[in-house]
């Protein structure tokens, strides 16, 4: 519930902004309809006006809450409490990648606001380059897939907020599919652990899960730009358009290729921990066909152990591949995560950037394309990059295993900053979290307490009791009393007319 929580508020902030954007907009062009603000944008704002800067930096903070883009981005790996099914379609095509499709579909407001454009790609390149570092220390297996999420995410922000559309969405689509093909792969190994997520614990699924094992490691490949896998040829594209931008452009290019290295290393340093080294105790069980397994089964609901045949049988570790959806799916996701980025080779088959070219014609930039041969170069360097990440994983963590526990001991500061997600949730927590139960404390204890209930609840009452007291007295029955009134009214009449004469 908790992440939930936190999902749905830093959301919640996001469409704050998504929606005093939309009527910023609206106010200014009088309408909503795409095409209209799209006609209206230049006449009404000048090139970078502040007024549309203003509004277009609105429009990305829920692009950036939708697509947990820094700094509103850390309810994306609390997220990973949720079934993992779930985890690859919001991961893959749905509400993630939805900053991305509202960045690329406003692009004639950007044009317009190269400024604000600026802030989505710098966003972007720092949000990859975090949660790449991030992936390098987590230790929860669903978790270090949801930084990778984070990490392609801000390839795609960067790519579309430089104008680079075709490349962005073609990189959202490759995405899509290793992706969904990485949680489906992690779904069946947590399977196997009986839920369990932690990399510290896992080893030795190789020969157990041959299956789950080729496509982790296709989907490794295509994450991490490995030639031919369809990363290699979406990302890489990014790349290079950045860099024929020019510019700081090229420094979003310089960084992106440090990312991609960064990608190679944390997406190999899991798969070798999970399926490398010796077979824990779960894989040993499992090769030997034990599909359920504990020392005793006991009762979840009162943690009592149960010694009849019909209790509770403990933890469920089980081969989820073995089953024909499983594998059917899987299956799929791995000949789209091989075979995708064929519909953008440079030079060859361009099928995408074709489609998408209409909804972009009327783009300053459509025609700024690098040459080919810069093409083929970007994706050479991206290529071997992405060979040397997972070769230096191999060497960490298959051939010289004590090697990355020696560095964590040298280093240990930066591996705490590291895995304390560079401390933006103690930083939230004690910018808004904290004072935010204060003020609930207080409005509880004082609002609540003693303005609500003492004076407007708990006065009015009382001002109807006394009141109702007095009546009470004034109602007594006697005759003397009801004299007593009659010559006070009367002697208060004549007081009044002998006031007012006099």
């Amino acid at each position: 519930s908790a992440a939930g929580i936190k999902a749905f508020v830093i959301n919640v902030a996001g469409d704050v902004g998504l929606v005093l954007g939309t009527f910023f907009i609206l106010r200014e062009t009088g309408s909503v309809d795409f095409l209209a603000t799209f006609e209206a944008v230049p006449e009404a704002f000048g090139r970078n006006d502040g007024d549309l800067v203003a509004g277009c930096i609105l429009l990305l903070v829920g692009a950036f809450a939708k697509s947990a883009q820094v700094p509103l981005h850390t309810w994306l790996p609390d997220a990973m409490e949720g079934p993992t099914p779930v985890s690859a379609l919001i991961h893959a095509a749905t509400m993630v990648t939805a900053g991305v499709y509202l960045i690329a579909r406003m692009h004639p407001l950007f044009e317009q606001a190269p400024a604000a454009a600026d802030v989505g790609a710098i966003i972007g390149c720092l949000t990859m380059l975090i949660a790449a570092s991030i992936g390098l220390v987590v230790t929860d297996l669903k978790r270090v897939i949801a930084y990778s999420t984070m990490s392609q995410i801000g390839y795609m922000v960067m790519a579309v907020s430089s104008a680079a559309y075709a490349a962005g969405l073609f990189h959202l689509m490759t995405h899509a599919f290793f992706k969904a093909l990485l949680f489906m792969a992690a779904g069946s190994v947590i399977a196997a652990m009986a839920g369990n997520q932690d990399l510290d614990r896992m080893s030795g699924f190789k020969r157990v899960m041959p299956f789950t094992f080729g496509c982790m490691v296709i989907g490794g490949l295509a994450l991490s730009g490995v030639p031919p896998f369809s990363g290699f040829f979406s990302k890489d594209e990014i790349l290079s358009l950045l860099l024929a931008r020019g510019d700081w452009h090229i420094v979003l290019g310089v960084l992106g290729y440090v990312g991609a290295l960064l990608t190679a290393i944390y997406t190999f340093r899991m798969i070798f921990r999970a399926f490398f080294g010796e077979q824990n105790a779960e894989a040993r069980e499992l090769e030997r066909g034990h599909l359920f397994h504990a020392a005793e089964p006991t009762n979840p609901a009162t943690g009592e152990v149960e010694d009849t045949d019909v209790g509770f049988p403990g933890p469920d570790h089980h081969i989820a591949e073995r089953e024909g959806t499983m594998k059917f799916a899987m299956g799929t996701l791995a000949v789209l995560a091989l075979v995708g980025g064929a519909v953008g080779v440079p030079g060859l088959t361009e099928t995408l950037e074709t489609f998408l070219e209409p909804s972009f014609a009327g783009s300053e930039y459509l025609g700024q394309q690098p040459s080919h041969a810069a093409e083929w170069v970007g994706l050479a360097v991206g290529g071997v990059l992405a060979v040397v990440g997972v070769a230096a994983a191999y060497v960490v963590y298959v051939s010289r295993p004590g090697l990355a526990g020696r560095a964590q001991e040298r280093l240990s500061g930066v591996h705490r900053f590291l895995y304390r997600r560079w401390y933006f949730d103690e930083l939230y927590h004690a910018l808004f979290v904290r004072p935010g139960a204060g003020l609930g404390r207080f409005s509880r204890s004082v609002v609540e307490t003693v303005l609500v209930q003492g004076l407007f609840v708990g006065g009015t009452s009382s001002a109807v009791r006394a009141g109702s007291s007095l009546a009470r007295a004034v109602q007594s029955g006697y005759l003397r009393g009801y004299a007593l009134l009659l010559f006070a009214g009367l002697g208060g009449l004549g007081l009044y007319f002998l006031v007012v004469a006099g």
